[in-house]
């Protein structure tokens, strides 16, 4: 198959363009860039630094990756951008590579959806089927886990995480870590529950989803201290796959809390 580049787009010599790969007018492409085979770039798309597309993406009008880090620390140093295969980059995403401080590299995964206006900031990992509603918003060195649903309007404090097959609501501001399959939301962010729309999206039994919501109703419950809940789930789970999963994230070193349940909201 045969690349297409517009002839109003700036592509450098030194740019790496992989098969069938379609540059739109007026794009901007630097020398160090790499796209993959298959990928469609949209009119008015600058892409610059050590930036690497793998195959299958489409990235829409006025979309920025690769640029300089807001960082006051970046002193141009040779990081990275790195960007798997098959993801919808919407228009006016930004995404910029990582910092010294950061292991100089922002990662994001495959099959993702970015809608309009999200930033994903320096040394973030996103995982793998994420999606980001219009204008969420995250700090530095952020971590989502594969399967998360984050609503438009809502920011992420820097190293804040997201665990697996959760879900964010819209208008939140994370400021604690959200353990895999919850529902979180609110300003500040609470956890509400279960994403039990999520865990049978994505192909979770009914049993499945009874028992994660078993475990979390034994991990956030009230009235009992947080480390004796976790004992509680650790003798009573055992090697169950999914409390495993919660404990392993949780027993994983953060800059952060974990993100704790509101009893007083009606949640599930």
């Amino acid at each position: 198959m045969t690349t297409q580049v517009h002839p109003t787009a700036l592509v450098d010599d030194k740019a790496e363009l992989g098969s069938n790969v379609t540059i739109g007018a007026f794009c901007s492409i630097g020398a160090d860039v790499k796209i993959g085979d298959n990928c469609v770039i949209h009119q008015s798309v600058i892409i610059d630094g050590i930036t690497r597309l793998g195959k299958d993406n489409e990235v829409f009008p006025f979309a920025v990756l690769g640029k300089a880090p807001q960082h006051l620390g970046f002193k141009g140093e040779a990081s990275v951008l790195e960007i798997g295969d098959g993801n919808i980059i919407r228009e006016y995403v930004t995404m910029h590579p990582g910092t010294k401080i950061g292991g100089m590299k922002t990662q994001i995964g495959t099959q993702g959806m970015f809608m309009i206006g999200c930033h994903i900031a320096h040394d973030c990992h996103i995982g793998d089927h994420v999606i980001m509603a219009n204008h969420v918003m995250m700090g530095g060195h952020v971590r989502i886990e594969d399967h998360v649903m984050i609503g438009g309007m809502t920011a992420i404090q820097q190293h804040a995480r997201i665990g697996a097959y959760s879900m964010v609501g819209g208008a939140s501001a994370v400021t604690k870590d959200v353990p895999p399959f919850a529902k979180a939301f609110g300003n500040h962010c609470y956890i509400g529950g279960v994403n039990v729309i999520g865990l049978e999206r994505n192909g979770f039994s009914k049993e499945r989803r009874q028992q994660v919501r078993a475990i979390y109703r034994d991990l956030f419950c009230e009235g009992v201290e947080f480390g004796a809940r976790l004992a509680n789930v650790r003798a009573k789970y055992g090697t169950d796959a999914d409390a495993q999963m919660i404990l392993k994230f949780i027993d994983a070193q953060s800059a952060l809390p974990i993100m704790q349940m509101s009893h007083h909201r009606g949640n599930k």
